[in-house]
């Protein structure tokens, strides 16, 4: 639908670099025992860089949550009904709110563990104590929740694709690239 409204360049490029982060940081995470079997020596080198490139993410996470708080979104098509704009509105919470966990349970886990956290090769100062029991609920947690962002994440691809598609009620264009007929 052309002159639809849209979101902002800024929030536009952070949607895309953090779905393509975190495209890679999950399919990372799923492979790492491929990557580096547990009693590797390259072991500890791809979890820290794993857990990184996560406080990285979650700090752009958090960054396009202020940002959004701070800036109203484009309206909704005419076309999409009231039932469909809540749907939409708690998708993305529970998209806002897994990607903020995901990264949250990775560090938290992190801190009651013996290895701690290296950021790119510089060791974070441990706060927490050696818990394994903690550390095995949080990842745990980290894991769970991240099967849990997949789903959602299929969800908002799949009605994304409904409303390019499908509908082509400008709803797409609002993130998306700008479609020419």
């Amino acid at each position: 639908m052309p002159g639809a409204p849209r979101y902002d360049a800024f929030a536009r490029a952070l949607h895309w670099l953090i779905a393509l982060a975190l495209a890679g940081q999950i399919a990372f995470g799923l492979l790492l025992d491929e990557i580096a079997p547990r009693g590797t020596p390259a072991r500890a080198s791809v979890i820290n860089l794993h857990k990184s490139v996560g406080i990285v993410i979650g700090l752009l996470i958090v960054v396009r949550l202020l940002w959004r708080l701070r800036h109203a979104p484009p309206r909704w098509p005419e076309t999409m009904g009231a039932s469909a704009r809540r749907a939409a509105a708690w998708g993305h919470r529970a998209l806002y709110l897994t990607m903020l966990m995901l990264p949250a349970a990775g560090y938290l886990a992190s801190n009651f563990s013996r290895h701690g956290i290296r950021f790119f090769g510089l060791p974070l100062p441990a706060w927490g104590p050696d818990l394994p029991r903690v550390y095995a609920a949080l990842n745990s947690m980290h894991r769970y929740t991240a099967w849990l962002l997949l789903l959602l994440i299929a969800g908002h691809v799949a009605f994304a694709i409904k409303h390019a598609l499908i509908d082509r009620d400008g709803l797409f264009e609002r993130m998306g690239p700008r479609l020419r007929k």
